[in-house]
């Protein structure tokens, strides 16, 4: 459990705020369990008034004081935040990365320090709905795993893997996902407006139609082509748009695109 835990965050932009407000919201915490940095004074008054936890500028003393440190900066930043945090963290620390590309090895040489969890989540963690995949170093032990499960549980759904490859893996599907499917709504909605509809009812039809088909498909337990079989006639409406789809390449188009996304990835680790 994480009672008495303290937990610090280096880095308190939206993934940071949803860990803060998820581990707040599923009552797993209490505020004075939660330090936060952020370079800004702006957001470092509106995260206190919001969450009622501690927040500081100061990157070290934070890593000092927290049992778990979270790493919630941006991936072009964590090289610039990780080197004067060598040594910062104690013996029996847990050091949890949310930065996407960022290598268990980068962090651990660079922190000095061997317990490290590298963890993928995605944007609608800050909801509480979000799929988060991560994998554990060799040195983390039974209770640390333990802590990281919870802490990335309070984002939503939470999958541990063995192997540390299928993360950058996870960030082309999981991570990158929520923006194919944000793209797809667009052009869903304003083909609806192109149709005649007004953008509102072209929202709403879109959003409860994307939301009802995922909550059937799981609720259903069957494979998504034979939930496409289902609403397919022959010589029908879906057969015809299908048809288009196919002809388009769409397979092939979302197929590329998330190999770029894990490409890119890969592409940050080595970078580090």
């Amino acid at each position: 459990m994480l009672t008495d835990l303290r937990i610090a965050l280096i880095g308190a932009g939206v993934m940071g705020e949803a860990v803060i407000s998820g581990l707040l919201r599923q009552e797993l915490v209490n505020p004075d369990q939660i330090l936060a940095t952020a370079p800004r004074e702006e957001r470092r008054h509106e995260l206190r008034e919001r969450y009622g936890i501690a927040i500081s500028d100061d990157n070290h003393e934070a890593a000092h004081w927290g049992q778990v440190v979270i790493f919630a900066v941006k991936p072009q930043t964590l090289p610039r935040v990780l080197a004067p945090l060598r040594g910062a963290l104690c013996d029996n620390d847990l050091c949890v990365s949310i930065v996407a590309g960022a290598l268990i090895r980068i962090l651990s040489d660079s922190l000095a320090h061997p317990a490290v969890v590298r963890a993928m989540p995605n944007t609608p963690a800050q909801i509480g709905e979000g799929m988060t995949v991560w994998t554990a170093g060799a040195e983390v032990t039974k209770q640390q795993r333990g802590w990281a499960r919870l802490i990335l549980s309070s984002l939503g759904h939470e999958l541990c893997v063995d192997d540390e490859r299928y993360l950058d893996m996870a960030t082309a599907i999981n991570g990158t996902g929520p923006a194919y499917f944000f793209l797809v709504m667009e052009a869903m909605i304003d083909a609806g407006v192109h149709l005649g509809l007004s953008r509102r009812i072209a929202e709403e039809l879109v959003l409860q139609t994307m939301l009802g088909s995922v909550r059937y498909a799981r609720q259903s337990g069957l494979h998504p082509a034979q939930l496409r079989n289902a609403v397919t006639s022959p010589g029908g409406t879906s057969a015809s748009a299908l048809s288009e789809l196919e002809r388009g390449g769409l397979r092939t188009v979302l197929s590329d695109a998330i190999w770029a996304a894990y490409r890119r990835s890969a592409e940050l680790g080595k970078q580090d």
